[in-house]
């Protein structure tokens, strides 16, 4: 039996790294008319220049995924007493260089659907703004930025007791950083003596996992874009990670999630093997050593280069998963036979230069082989109820691979150049959006 070096990355005293760091970001950052620090309130955080005003906690930055990366899209700042909700407008804040849409109250600092009163007020930031991101790939560099954002209190803010507090121009400081659903991650290392690979990754454990009852897990694998040895990267550089950890599909498909940082390119056009199939198998026994797995229900997806370790992967074990997702991905057309005998749902823009046309062939060979495909073209603008409907009618098709082409002047945001390139990143920004290929996963079990 193979033995694994294993240990924690980071868990909770990484992040409590990167809240000091947000604070000192947000010091250092604090304009110059505010150059000394003051004295925190009892409990509070320190500040720069002129007291920050005694009910005022400091604040913290809130941050989510989006199809193009992860974004600052609200600032909780904490107060001394619970806040009417109902007298608060979006005139009350001002935050520097962005758009406010909604402000409310809440007990928590967390975003809500509904203000109630409460010690924090929530000021939520339009995600579309130039500035909201904090990461993003173009497929070749990374952007990363802190949460530095200049809030300040512009109008009246009202307790339940009928107090007012008056507007200030102090600077809120951002001293703390949630993620939203990233957070919800454990980060960790394994050291493969079989391969002598060492691979950082993310696990999302259900919240309320019982071991004496048995979990399907979905194995991500991030684009070659991303790659880092920052644990982390996979899970904010869009959703192809986090969004089988959001609560509102966890409730649907309670599962674990498995999602890998490679600080290496694991996989490339070449489509040779790889050393890192046989480490992210070994990977997924470790894991199913420690937790109650079903071995049934395994399924893969990536996004290009993760695509394609998926594929080389299934190509060695053709009996491990029980269904692929397969994004922006290829493999030589010669070394696909054994993906023949699998259950994909392949989606690939027809923009894509490389992936598109080898998908094509691959599709072909699976034919060859008596394998039925079910093909239909796609609008990547599409609504959500049009991906349902153009969902609910391949799956009536009953066959066990499908391919979905998104079409050309359909994939690439408006201000991207409409090229090869923009086409092939920009499918994942679509194709992990579509819920109904994501229930379509959870709905296939390993034959017996």
């Amino acid at each position: 039996m193979t033995s694994f070096t294993h240990r924690h990355a980071c868990g909770s005293s990484r992040r409590d790294v990167m809240k000091l760091f947000a604070l000192g970001s947000a010091l250092m950052l604090t304009p110059a008319g505010f150059a000394l620090a003051q004295q925190p309130a009892a409990g509070g955080p320190p500040s720069f220049g002129p007291p920050l005003p005694a009910h005022i906690r400091g604040s913290t930055a809130i941050t989510a995924v989006f199809g193009d990366g992860q974004k600052l899209t609200a600032i909780a700042i904490g107060y001394d007493a619970e806040i009417d909700s109902t007298a608060l407008s979006t005139t009350a804040f001002s935050v520097k260089d962005r758009t406010i849409t909604r402000v409310y109250a809440n007990t928590t600092a967390a975003p809500a659907d509904h203000g109630r009163n409460g010690r924090f007020v929530i000021v939520e930031l339009s995600p579309d703004d130039t500035n909201a991101a904090t990461f993003a790939s173009d497929g070749r560099d990374i952007t990363r930025r802190d949460a530095t954002e200049i809030v300040t209190q512009t109008g009246n803010v009202r307790t339940v007791g009928g107090a007012d507090y008056a507007p200030s121009d102090v600077v809120v400081p951002i001293t703390s950083v949630s993620n939203t659903v990233v957070d919800d991650f454990d980060q960790m290392v394994l050291s493969d003596p079989a391969t002598g690979n060492v691979v950082e990754y993310n696990l999302y454990v259900p919240k309320n996992y019982d071991p004496s009852k048995s979990y399907p897990l979905v194995l991500f694998m991030h684009d070659a874009g991303v790659t880092s040895p920052v644990a982390e990267t996979t899970l904010k550089q869009g959703l192809g990670a986090v969004v089988w950890a959001e609560p509102e599909e966890q409730a649907k498909h309670e599962a674990f999630v498995l999602a890998p940082q490679f600080s290496v390119q694991v996989a490339g056009d070449n489509s040779d093997d790889t050393s890192w199939a046989d480490t992210i198998v070994n990977l997924l026994a470790d894991v199913s050593n420690r937790y109650s797995i079903d071995q049934n229900r395994l399924y893969t997806t990536g996004q290009s280069g993760g695509a394609m370790l998926s594929l080389a992967i299934m190509i060695k074990h053709p009996d491990l998963f029980a269904a692929a997702f397969i994004v922006a991905g290829q493999w030589d057309p010669a070394k696909v036979a054994p993906l023949a005998k699998t259950r994909q749902w392949i989606v690939v823009s027809e923009g894509d230069a490389k992936a598109y046309p080898t998908e094509n062939e691959m599709t072909a060979v699976y034919e060859t082989l008596g394998t039925r495909v079910a093909k239909a073209s796609w609008s990547g603008l599409s609504t959500p109820a049009e991906f349902a409907t153009q969902v609910r009618a391949m799956e009536s098709e009953k066959a066990p691979i499908n391919y979905t082409v998104l079409e050309k002047g359909t994939v690439v945001p408006t201000g991207q150049s409409d090229d090869p390139g923009s086409n092939h990143i920009n499918t994942w920004r679509i194709a992990y959006r579509v819920e109904g290929i994501r229930d379509w996963l959870f709905q296939q079990v390993k034959p017996q």
